[in-house]
């Protein structure tokens, strides 16, 4: 077992477990907080997705919590408290908020696929952790929710994760009305990818987890770091930048091999490479 320490005085605020090769789960274990997303919690979290992107035994990290709350979003006691400071909080918040950007784009920069187990209620920043991931499994008694118009916060930064993965419209549904969705209604929307008894949810996600790690870690980099860099692009662009990327791709000793294994029917000896 490893543990990604914050500085808060109760242990550590996320703890790594390797339960089968390749595998990683990280898990924000904060229950007492509902796993806010305070600043040590961001940081826990941050240094340990980086330390197990740069892991050669690590293939996929499945992100879990324990407690009654997947995440409750941003530690409003601890922003609330800085409002005494001399300038009314506000070096506070901003060092709050760009760590919480920088936590999320580091997900998306991580070369192994992130995927949430959510066995609880997910909510503003705590929904847009779940969003930031590549893929989600949700018990179907899990909720969602983007509150913050209703205590005059706008989820400005959740808004992000989330309108790059549910439809428009949807997205503004959440945001202008802050109310619970359902798991099911986040399946629907391209939230989560599917949403399975609670007691199911962390078999789905390993099992997620366990046949990405059967892929080439090299092949398997290179396409997740492909998607996003080209999700947003024109479309000539996009095909412009892909096309790049596949004959990098074709030139990898995995794709060579891959395709070796095919024609020859046999099952495929990845090199990492």
């Amino acid at each position: 077992m490893q543990k990604a320490m914050d500085h808060e005085p109760q242990g550590p605020a996320a703890v790594v477990t390797r339960p089968e090769p390749g595998i990683a789960v990280l898990t924000l274990d904060r229950p007492a907080s509902r796993n806010a997303l305070s600043l040590g919690m961001m940081a826990a979290l941050q240094v340990a997705i980086e330390m197990l992107g740069e892991d050669a035994d690590v293939s996929a990290i499945v992100v879990a919590a324990n407690g009654p709350a997947f995440s409750a979003g941003h530690d409003l006691k601890e922003l609330t408290a800085h409002r005494d400071d001399p300038d009314g909080g506000r070096a506070f918040f901003q060092q709050t908020m760009d760590r919480c950007a920088q936590l999320m784009q580091s997900i998306i920069r991580c070369p192994k696929p992130v995927i949430a187990a959510v066995e609880a209620t997910a909510t503003a920043a705590g929904c847009q952790l779940v969003a930031s991931c590549d893929l989600a499994v949700a018990a179907d008694t899990a909720r969602f929710c983007t509150p913050g118009v209703n205590i005059g916060l706008f989820c400005s930064t959740p808004m992000v994760a989330l309108s790059r993965n549910v439809p428009r419209k949807r997205a503004m549904e959440m945001l202008l009305l802050g109310e619970m969705i359902g798991a099911g209604e986040a399946a629907q929307y391209g939230l989560v990818n599917k949403a399975v008894a609670p007691e199911d949810v962390m078999g789905a996600a390993l099992d997620y987890a366990r046949r990405i790690a059967a892929k080439s870690p090299a092949t398997v980099a290179i396409g997740k770091e492909a998607f996003y860099h080209q999700i947003d692009q024109p479309l000539s662009e996009a095909y412009d930048y892909a096309v790049g990327i596949m004959v990098q791709n074709m030139l990898y000793r995995d794709a060579e091999e891959g395709i070796g294994a095919f024609l020859e029917k046999r099952k495929p000896g990845w090199k990492g490479c």
